[in-house]
């Protein structure tokens, strides 16, 4: 017989604690179990392990809401921020409810029973099956098992080695070596700076560049808050600050992008000189924040592009050879390593075919409900982050809702809510407006958003925290399915 909780909770990292926490504490009487495919806990910053792996984002923003991050540094390598999870997890118990090396691969609605029953491996062959009332997605949108590696002519000839960041060899030694780092991401720009401490030289080539703003790894604010206040008080006072700046600048940068962007790289050519050629080298073809910018702690990439120990080329790869990259235009790179930090491959639900009363479903036919749940599709939520803001941000608001959900509908004495198109307004748009490589590639995999509320994707917190924590639960929303013997009532959200 199948074990059975009332919300099973799928991934152990950022989302899915920030899911566990909710559940214990607003809503306690509901059971929970926490299903993880890996078997450590920690999500994106257990599987990482590239040199140099930090935070894209501020602490105090990509920490908890309800869970202070007082070390110094905001912006936080891998290990930290890792650590930062597993003491959160152990000091609320989370920890005790989490079953490892199961990969949920199916989940199956049945309306007559109320629940989902899911399928998960667990190594070669063997299945367990788990029923839930409710089901909770936390594991969040890349593929964990492949990276994104375009086939470039002429790789088996290399007589170095190829890496990509995801799956970084512990034996990989590149002290005193030639490294050429593909790609102007996230990744890349962090790898180029910490590589270039010890290898012989490290080149970052481009095919185009990304915006790239460099920022203190410390919060002078923040640290100076700390001393004269309480951890909690200090933290929340931070992330108000943080999250309203960085709202403020986002749509300060979308509404006038011309100078956003002569402001952006003006701080370039401040870092670099004038005799950089910031022209080609680090200006985008987009503008700002049609991508994520990437955040260099401390102008660490700049810093090695002026010693000369790095390197930056903007062209485009004619092929491999045996002893480097050949460019398009004629030029050749040297090379002992090359690194792909080509990017992710997006894997939306973490994979898991879904049914619904026997019927196969497909979330990218589906409009997105306050970017979380899916018409049509009941008891069933997705923690999906903000591309303009820190994860958790969304992820802590997404959890207090589903917390809401589950409580009205036992107030109610329904065990079912489905979110319902009712509106024939309603227009289907993109789910993301990002133009970033990753996005474009699984945007047939992507749910559409509409055109108005509440299918209407909010890249805002300050507009996601009142809908989410004081708005209605009732629109849109089908409250069906009465627990036996129970007479369905009319109750306000908790």
């Amino acid at each position: 017989m199948a074990e059975h909780f009332d919300v099973l909770v799928i991934g152990a990292g950022l989302s899915g604690i920030s899911a566990a926490y909710h559940l214990q504490t607003q809503s306690p009487d509901r059971s929970y179990a926490i299903l993880e495919a890996r078997s450590g806990l920690g999500g994106t910053w257990d599987l990482f392990r590239y040199p140099g792996i930090r935070s894209d984002s501020d602490m105090h923003t990509l920490g908890f809401r309800f869970r202070p991050w007082t070390k110094a540094e905001a912006i936080a390598d891998g290990p930290s921020i890792l650590a930062y999870l597993k003491e959160t997890a152990e000091a609320y118990g989370i920890d005790r409810h989490v079953r490892y090396g199961l990969r949920v691969v199916a989940a199956s609605w049945s309306t007559e029973d109320a629940q989902w029953t899911v399928v998960a491996e667990q190594g070669e062959g063997h299945r367990t099956a788990f029923t839930c009332n409710f089901l909770f997605l936390c594991a969040g949108y890349y593929d964990y098992d492949r990276g994104h590696t375009p086939l470039f002519a002429g790789a088996e000839d290399f007589g170095g080695r190829i890496v990509h960041p995801q799956f970084w060899p512990a034996d990989l030694d590149y002290s005193g070596k030639r490294v050429v780092v593909i790609g102007s991401g996230a990744t890349a720009v962090t790898l180029v700076p910490e590589m270039a401490r010890t290898a012989a030289h490290v080149t970052m080539l481009q095919r185009s560049p990304t915006y790239i703003v460099a920022r203190p790894s410390r919060d002078g604010i923040a640290n100076g808050l700390r001393r004269i206040l309480p951890d909690r008080a200090a933290y929340a006072l931070t992330r108000a600050k943080n999250v309203t700046l960085g709202q403020f600048f986002y749509r300060q940068m979308r509404k006038h992008p011309a100078a956003a962007r002569r402001r952006l790289l003006g701080w370039v050519r401040g870092h670099l000189g004038q005799d950089y050629d910031v022209e080609r080298h680090f200006t985008p073809r987009y503008d700002p924040w049609d991508q994520r910018l990437c955040l260099v702690p401390d102008a660490d990439l700049f810093t090695v592009l002026r010693d000369g120990s790095a390197e930056v080329v903007t062209d485009t790869i004619d092929r491999f050879t045996h002893d480097g990259i050949r460019l398009t235009s004629g030029a050749e790179l040297s090379a002992d390593i090359v690194v792909t930090a080509t990017g992710l491959e997006l894997k939306l639900l973490g994979g898991i075919a879904l049914e619904v009363d026997g019927r196969d479903v497909d979330p990218a036919q589906s409009l997105a409900y306050k970017g979380m749940m899916f018409s049509d599709i009941p008891n069933l939520a997705l923690s999906f982050g903000y591309t303009n803001a820190s994860w958790t941000l969304k992820a802590d608001l997404t959890s207090a809702y589903v917390c809401r959900l589950l409580n009205t509908m036992r107030a109610r004495g329904v065990r079912q809510a489905t979110p319902r198109v009712t509106d024939a307004d309603v227009r289907p748009e993109p789910f993301l407006d990002f133009t970033s490589g990753y996005v474009q590639r699984a945007a047939h995999l992507l749910p559409k958003q509409g055109s108005k509320a509440p299918w209407r994707l909010h890249q805002n917190y300050l507009k996601d925290l009142l809908t989410l924590r004081f708005g209605p639960v009732d629109d849109s929303m089908e409250f069906s399915n009465a627990e036996p013997g129970v007479t369905t009532r009319t109750a306000r959200a908790s």
